[in-house]
Formats: C-alpha cells, sequence, structure tokens
C-alpha cells in the first residue's frame, strides 16, 4: 500500500499490477509509465514492468491498517483483467468485506467482464465500483455498471478527451471529470467539463472535478467556476 496524490483517494492497494490497453483512454496511461520506472529502480513487485501479475501476499494489508481509510484498489492495474481469474477477484472482495471500517474504490475499463461477474460477488456497502469513460464511445460502460448489485457506482472521466452529452445518471452516484497530464496531454475543452458538471447537478450527483491537466498540471490547478469541486457520494454508514 502507499499514500496516494490523487485528490479523491487517501491511499492505495495493488493486489494485482499491470495491464494492456483496450480503448483510446489508454494511450497514455500512466501506470504502464510508473511501472517501468519501478522496474528500473529495482522493485521486486514491478520486476516484469507492466505485465499483468497477481499478488496473494497483498490480500493481507488491508487488516493491518490501524484507522479507517479511504482506498484506490489497483491503480497500477485492472482488477476485471480477463487474465484475472474470478476466484482471486473474490478473494479481494473478501477482504473488502471483512474491513468494513474501509472504504474500497474500485476502477474498471472492462464493464463487460464486471457485469459478468457482479451476481458472484458481495457487494457490501464499503465497496464503490466505478467504470473508466473517457469519451462518448464507450459510454456503454456506464449501463453494464447501472446493472450491477454495486451499492456506490461511480465514473471516472478521466482523461476526459471528448464531450460526453446526455449521459444517462440513473443510479450513478458519483462522477470524477479529470484533463489527461503528462508530455504529450490531449486536450480537454471547459465545455465538456461544464456540461458533465451541469448534468450531474441536475441529476442531484456528486460531482468531483481532478484536474485541467497538461504538461503542468499543477499551474494549471483544479478551479472551475471560480471553485473547486470535491463532492463525494453520499453513503450508510454501515459496518457488517
Amino acid at each position: 500500500m502507499a499514500q496516494s496524490s490523487i485528490e479523491w483517494t487517501e491511499m492505495t492497494w495493488n493486489p494485482t499490477t499491470g495491464c494492456n490497453k483496450i480503448s483510446t483512454g489508454c494511450k497514455f496511461c500512466y501506470a504502464e509509465v510508473m511501472s517501468k520506472r519501478l522496474q528500473a529502480m529495482g522493485i521486486e513487485k514491478y520486476k516484469d514492468a507492466f505485465q499483468l501479475a497477481i499478488h496473494e501476499d497483498a490480500l493481507n494489508i488491508p487488516y493491518s491498517w490501524k484507522s479507517p481509510k479511504i482506498v484506490f484498489v489497483n491503480s497500477m492495474s485492472d482488477l476485471f483483467h480477463k487474465d484475472v481469474p474470478l476466484s482471486f477477484i473474490q478473494k479481494v472482495f473478501k477482504v473488502m468485506n471483512e474491513n468494513p471500517q474501509h472504504t474500497f474504490q474500485v476502477l474498471t475499463k472492462r464493464a463487460d467482464i464486471l457485469y459478468k461477474y457482479h451476481k458472484q460477488l458481495n457487494w457490501t456497502h464499503n465497496i464503490w465500483m466505478g467504470v473508466s469513460v473517457e469519451d462518448a464511445r464507450v459510454k456503454e460502460r456506464i449501463d453494464y455498471l447501472r446493472k450491477t448489485n454495486a451499492r456506490v457506482k461511480f465514473l471516472s472521466c478521466e482523461p476526459l478527451i471528448g464531450p460526453l452529452h446526455k449521459v444517462n445518471l440513473k443510479n450513478i452516484d458519483w462522477v470524477i471529470v479529470g484533463g489527461e497530464s503528462g508530455r504529450t496531454p490531449r486536450p480537454m475543452d471547459v465545455d465538456w467539463v461544464l456540461d458533465i458538471q451541469q448534468q450531474c447537478e441536475k441529476s442531484k450527483v456528486a460531482f468531483f472535478f481532478k484536474q485541467w491537466g497538461g504538461t503542468n498540471k499543477k499551474k494549471n490547478g483544479r478551479i472551475l467556476n471560480g471553485k473547486t469541486y470535491d463532492e463525494m457520494p453520499e453513503t450508510e454508514d454501515v459496518y457488517f
């Protein structure tokens, strides 16, 4: 586990690492770049760089946290990658089920596999399930997510590389929007962001604006409409 600089979470936990590109949002994958950097540093977990790897030993980590955490699960991978066995996904869910004091945020681009498995997973209140939606070409991921048994459902529109008009936000609890960063980031139009923010406001869905991105994301900041949007989904404080 590691403390995270990601604005909408506190820390990361990676029971799997590695992935492969499946859509345009993956083009400049930060996790791939970071994996290669960690490999060069000699970190054993990343000895195969961005090749998919399953880490059984990481399953014990959440039991050691002494205070409640907000945790981004698999920041360096995708739990619903086609080569991750359902049996291992169930083990990850068991850990999350047995640690109700923590909030676990799971994010996938493979919404079809998520939907295929969702009835075989135990969706306790502390598991927030999200899908990445970078542009209108992958809006079907939202429909897959909506059909799952997840208690809290969210969209990560980052990197937002195209407009998302008339999004069906029924049964969606939270939307994160962010621009791409790095050496050659694709631009994000302010009108795309404002449109999503207004859709969320109309549908009473929590809206979180993460960043404008660009080659200097710190300088560009995260101010929209003269303010920061740090809204989080309303949840039930239920321990199991």
